[in-house]
C-alpha cells in the first residue's frame, strides 16, 4: 500500500509546504517511551514519532554535535564537509538542504543553543538567511554562557516566524526553520518540575537519573513550540523532521559522554519525518542515516538533489513504490574534540581519527586507530555490545580497512584548511562541554 499521496511535482500541492527541523542534543533512543523505555520521559516526542515515519534503526555518521550537523544538512561524511571536530570549520561553498530550498524560494532560519554551533567555530551561517546561536544562558554551574535553555530558543524562533509570516509574501513563500536543543547534553541538570512524574523524587539523583528529568523538560518544550507553529501553520502544509545528533554513553564500556567511540549508545539516534496527509505514518526498521534527510526531504518537496548528496533518498520507499534497501553499509567515524588554541598542530584533521565503523546487516565492526584494537558484533543477539567476535588485535576486513583508507584520504584533503584559532572565551565553553582535546 502506498504511503505517500503524492510525489510528482505535478500533483504537489499548489503552495509549497513548509519544513521544520527539530533536533535535540545528546538524545538517546532508548530513553524515549516511543522507543520502550519505562519512564514517561518524552510524551510530546512519542506522539510526534508516531504520527509520521519513524526510523526506528538510524545512526549518525559522527557522535559529535557540529560533524553529525553539518552532515545532516550537507548530507557529506565528516571526512568530506571537513568539520570533523567540533571547533572545525566546514568547507565554504558546499551545497546543502537549506542552500537547495533557498533556490526555490524558501527563506531560511536556524537557531542553536550549542556553543559548538556559532558560525565562529563551524561555518554554517553561509548556509542560511538568518542564523542565530543563542549563548547568553549560565547553566553549567553558572560558570560559563555557553548555551540556550530550550524556552531561550522558543521565543526567538516564534518571534522570526510571526516576522516572516506578516511579511508581504510571507503566505506565499515557503519557510525552512530549524531549531536545535541543547538538553539533555551533560553536565545534567536535574528538572525538580518532572522529577516526580518520573518517580524520581531524591534531590541526589545520580546522572543517568538526572539525564531522564532533562530529557522530560526538553520535551515538555519542544511540544509547547510545536503547538504554536501548528496554531500559525496547518498541519497538512508543514513537514517536521525530529532527530538527535547523537546518542549518550551512561557509563556503558566505562565511557560517559560521547564522540571517541561507535558503541551503539552514541550512534543510535531517532528520526522521523511528519507530514499529515501526505506521509502515512510507519516504522522503517531498515538502517538509515542521518545523511538521509536532505535527499529525502528535496525529493518530498519536488526538487532535484544536489549530486553531491551522499545520503539515500526515501521517498521512493515511502511511496510503496520500492522495497527497504537490502544489503545497505552504513559508516561512522569518531574524532577527538576540539583543537586548543594558538598551539594546535598541523594536520589536526588526520590526527584526530580515533575510530572508523561500519554496520552491515546486523554485523558491526569497529577498529581503534591506536593500538590498534578491533571489535566485531551481531547486534542481533548481542544489542548491548558486549561479546567481540574477534580477538581485539586481529586484522580488520577489507570493507573497513577500504573505509578507512576513505576516511584517511578525506582527512589529508580537508587538512589544507587552517584551523581555528579558538579564544579564550571557547576554550571556557568547549572545556565545559568535555570537548577540548585529550
Amino acid at each position: 500500500m502506498a504511503c505517500l499521496a503524492a510525489l510528482a511535482p505535478a500533483s504537489l500541492p499548489a503552495a509549497p509546504p513548509n519544513v521544520l527541523v527539530l533536533s535535540v542534543d545528546t538524545l538517546r533512543t532508548d530513553r524515549l517511551g516511543a522507543f520502550g523505555y519505562h519512564r514517561p520521559t518524552s510524551p510530546h516526542i512519542d506522539e510526534l514519532l508516531a504520527a509520521g515515519v519513524s526510523f526506528v534503526e538510524a545512526r549518525t555518521p559522527e557522535p559529535l554535535t557540529a560533524p553529525a550537523l553539518v552532515s545532516l544538512l550537507t548530507s557529506l561524511h565528516p571526512h568530506d564537509h571537513a568539520a570533523t571536530r567540533n571547533g572545525l570549520r566546514m568547507r565554504q561553498g558546499l551545497p546543502s538542504l537549506p542552500l537547495l530550498l533557498k533556490r526555490r524560494g524558501y527563506r531560511t532560519a536556524a537557531f542553536v543553543g550549542n556553543w559548538t554551533l556559532r558560525d565562529e567555530l563551524v561555518g554554517l551561517a553561509e548556509h542560511f538567511e538568518d542564523y542565530e546561536s543563542i549563548l547568553e544562558n549560565r547553566r553549567w554551574f553558572g560558570l560559563v554562557k555557553g548555551e540556550a535553555k530550550a524556552e531561550d530558543l522558543n521565543g526567538p524562533a516564534l518571534d522570526w516566524l510571526d516576522e516572516h509570516l506578516a511579511q508581504e509574501d510571507g503566505g506565499a513563500r515557503p519557510f525552512f526553520l530549524w531549531v536545535h536543543y541543547v538538553e539533555p547534553h551533560a553536565p545534567y541538570v536535574l528538572h525538580e518540575e518532572f522529577a516526580e512524574r518520573l518517580g524520581l523524587a531524591d534531590r541526589g539523583l545520580p546522572d543517568a537519573d538526572r539525564y531522564d528529568t532533562e530529557i522530560a523538560y526538553v520535551d515538555d518544550r519542544l511540544g509547547r513550540f510545536l503547538r504554536e507553529v501548528r496554531a500559525r501553520v496547518p498541519s497538512e502544509e508543514l513537514i517536521v523532521a525530529f532527530l538527535s545528533d547523537h546518542g549518550e554513553s551512561l557509563g556503558e564500556h566505562d565511557y560517559w559522554g560521547h564522540g571517541r567511540h561507535l558503541f551503539e549508545p552514541s550512534l543510535r539516534v531517532p528520526l522521523s519525518i511528519t507530514w499529515p496527509g501526505h506521509l502515512q505514518p510507519r516504522t522503517i526498521e531498515a538502517p538509515a542515516s542521518l545523511l538521509d534527510l536532505a535527499p529525502t526531504l528535496a525529493s518530498l518537496l519536488g526538487a532535484e538533489r544536489f549530486a553531491g548528496f551522499q545520503g539515500f533518498d526515501w521517498t521512493p520507499v515511502l511511496a510503496g513504490r520500492e522495497e527497504s534497501p537490502a544489503g545497505r553499509v552504513l559508516r561512522f567515524q569518531a574524532h577527538r574534540g576540539a583543537v586548543q588554541g594558538r598551539d594546535a598542530p598541523t594536520h589536526v584533521r588526520t590526527r584526530g581519527l580515533l575510530e572508523v565503523g561500519l554496520l552491515d546487516g546486523k554485523r558491526k565492526e569497529i577498529v581503534r586507530i591506536a593500538g590498534p584494537r578491533r571489535w566485531q558484533f551481531d547486534l542481533g543477539v548481542d544489542a548491548a555490545e558486549l561479546d567481540s567476535l574477534v580477538e581485539g588485535g586481529s586484522p580488520v576486513s577489507d570493507a573497513l580497512a577500504a573505509w578507512l583508507e576513505t576516511v584517511r584520504d578525506g582527512l589529508a584533503t580537508s587538512d589544507e584548511l587552517p584551523p581555528n584559532v579558538l579564544d579564550a572565551e571557547d576554550l571556557e565553553a568547549l572545556r565545559a562541554l568535555g570537548y577540548l582535546d585529550d
